[in-house]
Parts: structure tokens; sequence; C-alpha cells
């Protein structure tokens, strides 16, 4: 395999790196325009540095010594990309073209770190959940207090206003969000079940605890053995996301670490699309740790999301309560173009009584939120979020159902804000009304409303 470098020609100096992106990747690059119609920024801009085949020439060019790591506009193109991976669907090359820009972004950030704000928050608040939930306190303290209806009138920031505009209307958050103090089945003596490690991931601790608590009893119900850290942080995904691969490493180390402490465990499970990937991908990001890398492998060996593990359990214990209404499925980017997860959600909401589901045009484009996009980016961010609100219009639906919760927030925000009465649920939440209402009915879900 040829040896990456990337050369600076203002410092006159190669620069080596473990972040580098393979040059052989980048010169299987055929230009062939496939990943051009399937790409939300090329889409919307119709700009070729704003597609992937445009990053990869530029991460070329540098890789060349034809334009320099620090020139103007690289790394914002390279920033630009939502990281969706629709284009790693469709290269005819196999091109990883997702996780090359990733590595360029890495490399880049190893020379001109991002801004110490962005670390700061990234590194240090995602670090603990405890962390995290004193900023949604925080967030709950606003609502209440109703300042956040008077900062929406103030001259903010984008990026301020769109963090804003995606706490829901009426406060979601619980005072006591940590699962630390849910129930357990425990095994008896001599009982087969399967044992489950779970992962609370920190958006979901914070803003839909009652949504992974009811994650926990579903998994409870079909008859598995419930582990759940609570000593955890953030997975590591944000930080791989923004070029801080160090960090995200730290993050992997830690969290398989705290599973460990539990015993041996079947599965590891999460209810968070966004964070299923990176933890299946910590074989690869610590691949060249001698003191991590098989222990990292055999991790995300077990890493599974919770609808491709369940799917065929709520076959064979299909709900009885029939839940009324016209739903349709929402694919997170990373569930269904990274992880191969398309028709397992379908099939569970088709096996629940009642409901009418009914496929979404263009259920695999990105929402728009991709991890902080939709923060740092708020502006494309909600120029892709219209094309996923007018299918979702189309459709006719009165539930939009993801598995990701920075979907969640983001398809909420945007449905509130067009004054559509759709509510958003997770998949988790819709099963969990139709095993609670065994032999009843349900029309109207009270939770997830956009009001």
């Amino acid at each position: 395999m040829t040896t990456s470098h990337w050369y600076d020609p203002v410092a006159g100096q190669q620069i080596f790196g473990a972040e580098l992106p393979s040059y052989d990747t980048l010169v299987s690059c055929v230009r062939c325009a496939r990943c051009l119609p399937v790409c939300p920024t090329y889409r919307e801009t119709l700009n070729e540095v704003q597609s992937p085949r445009g990053r990869l020439a530029l991460i070329r060019a540098v890789e060349d010594g034809r334009i320099a790591l620090d020139a103007s506009g690289l790394e914002a193109h390279l920033y630009h990309c939502l990281d969706c991976r629709a284009c790693n669907t469709v290269c005819p090359a196999g091109i990883p073209i997702g996780e090359t820009i990733l590595a360029a972004r890495a490399a880049i950030a190893a020379k001109r770190p991002r801004p110490a704000v962005q670390r700061w928050l990234l590194d240090f608040f995602f670090a603990k959940h405890a962390r995290l939930e004193a900023v949604f306190g925080l967030a709950r303290l606003v609502q209440a207090l109703r300042l956040d209806a008077i900062a929406r009138r103030l001259p903010l920031p984008p990026s301020l206003r769109a963090m804003l505009a995606m706490l829901p209307a009426r406060m979601a958050i619980p005072l006591r969000p940590r699962l630390s103090s849910a129930p357990r089945r425990e095994a008896a003596a001599g009982d087969k079940a399967p044992r489950v490690g779970f992962f609370v991931n920190c958006v979901m601790n914070v803003a839909y605890a009652e949504t992974s608590a009811r994650s926990l009893r579903l998994l409870e119900r079909l008859d598995c053995e419930v582990v759940t850290p609570v000593n955890l942080g953030c997975c590591g995904a944000p930080q791989e996301d923004q070029g801080s691969k160090a960090t995200a490493r730290d993050f992997a180390r830690r969290l398989i670490a705290e599973f460990e402490r539990h015993g041996a465990l079947d599965v590891i499970l999460t209810d968070s699309a966004g964070c299923g990937t990176i933890m299946k991908e910590y074989g690869h990001l610590l691949r060249d740790d001698p003191r991590w890398s098989t222990r990292a492998a055999q991790f995300s060996a077990k890493v599974r999301d919770i609808n491709e593990y369940i799917v065929e359990r709520v076959k064979a214990q299909p709900p009885r309560g029939r839940v009324h209404g016209r739903v349709t499925y929402h694919d997170p980017c990373h569930l269904v173009n990274t992880q191969k997860v398309k028709q397992p959600p379908r099939d569970i909401l088709r096996a629940i009584p009642g409901l009418e589901y009914v496929e979404l045009p263009d259920g695999a484009w990105c929402c728009g939120s991709a991890g902080i996009y939709n923060i740092t980016h708020p502006a494309m961010a909600d120029q892709v979020l219209a094309r996923k609100l007018d299918a979702i219009a189309a459709s006719g639906a009165d539930i939009l159902v993801t598995a990701n919760p920075g979907c969640m927030m983001q398809i909420q925000m945007g449905l509130r804000a067009r004054g559509l009465p759709v509510r958003v649920m997770h998949i988790v939440d819709v099963l969990d009304i139709a095993y609670q209402t065994t032999g009843g009915s349900r029309t109207a879900p009270t939770y997830g409303r956009n009001s």
C-alpha cells in the first residue's frame, strides 16, 4: 500500500501523522459522478467542491502537494460534509468516502486544532453524563422562566438560535434523567436469557430518558437480562466527526472498560443510531493500539442497534395492543448507510396491530442533524431538512418514527416551525404503547408531540 503523506508547500515539508487518509483510496476515485445525486450538500448548491468527489479531489491535491494544508476554504469544504455516508452506498469503486473525509479533518486538526470553545464543549461536557445533565438542567430552567421565548426574538448568533429552536416547546427533560435506578430483569438459576449490555446515549439520557427506560422495559419483556452501566460518557462520535480522533479513542477506551467491568455479555445494544455506528467501528479506531486492539474488536463484534436485535423477538412475541394511526419511518443516515439496518424497523412497525404503515419518499435522505452539523451549519441544515419535511407532508402520516435522538430533535423542530401536526417518536415508544395496551386500543399517543 502506498505510504500516505501530505506536503505543505508553505512550510516546505511533508506532514506525517496517524490520521492521514490513504493515498491509494484517493486515486481510486474515477470521478464517475454516481455520488452527486445522493449528496445533500451538492444537491443544494450544485457546487463541485461540495460534492463527495470534489472533496476527494481537494484531499488528493493536498497529498500531491498542489495545495497547502491550510489553503483557503479547504477546511470549510471538508466540514460542510454532513457525513451521512450516502456516497459510500453508491460508489462503484467501494471507496469509504465519508471515512476518508473524516481522516482528512483529523489530519488538519492535528496541525490546526478546532476552536477552543468547541473542543471544550465536546471534550469536557460530553465526557460524563452528569455534566451534560447540568447543561440540560440549565435549559429546563431557561424554559421554566420563559427566557427561551425572549431569546428567540433577540439578534443571536445562528448557532445559538439553532440550539434554542431544537428544544421542545414544552420541556420534556426529566428532573432526574439518569437510569441508574431503572428496574432490571436478573437471570434466575438455570435461566438461558441472553445477557444484554445497554448503552445509554448522552442525548437520550437527558432529552429522551423516558424512551431509553422504555427500551429497557422492552428488552426485559422480551426475556433479556439487562445490564446498564451508569458511569458512562460519550461514545466518541461527535469528537471523531469534528477531527478529534485522539479524544474519540480515549472515550472508546473508557466505554469498553466500563462494559468489561460487568462481566461477559452476549450483546451490547443502543437505541441511538449514531452511537451504534462508532461503537461498531471501535475495532478499526483502536486497531493500532497494542493494548486495546483485540479488546476493541471483541467489543465491536457484540454491538447491535436495538432494531436489528429485537426484530425477530418482536415477531415471535408480537404485541397485542392496537395502535391506530398512519405511520412512516425516517432512516437515520448512519443506521441505513453505515450499519445497513434498513428492513428491521419497517418489519417491527408492520408487526404492530392497527398501524397503517406508509413508506416515506426518500426515507434515507438526511434530515440535516448530522451530529452537531445543525449547530455548526444551521443554514445548510435547514435547507437539507426542508426536503425531508416536504416528504413527511406528502406521506400523509400523523406519526413519524425514527431511531436516533439527533434526527428526532431536528425533525421535531422543523415540523413545529411549519405547523405540521405530526408526532415524532422513537420506534421503541410505539412498541411500548402496543405492549402496554395488551388487548386494548390506543389512537392518540400522548408523548412525542410537537406542541
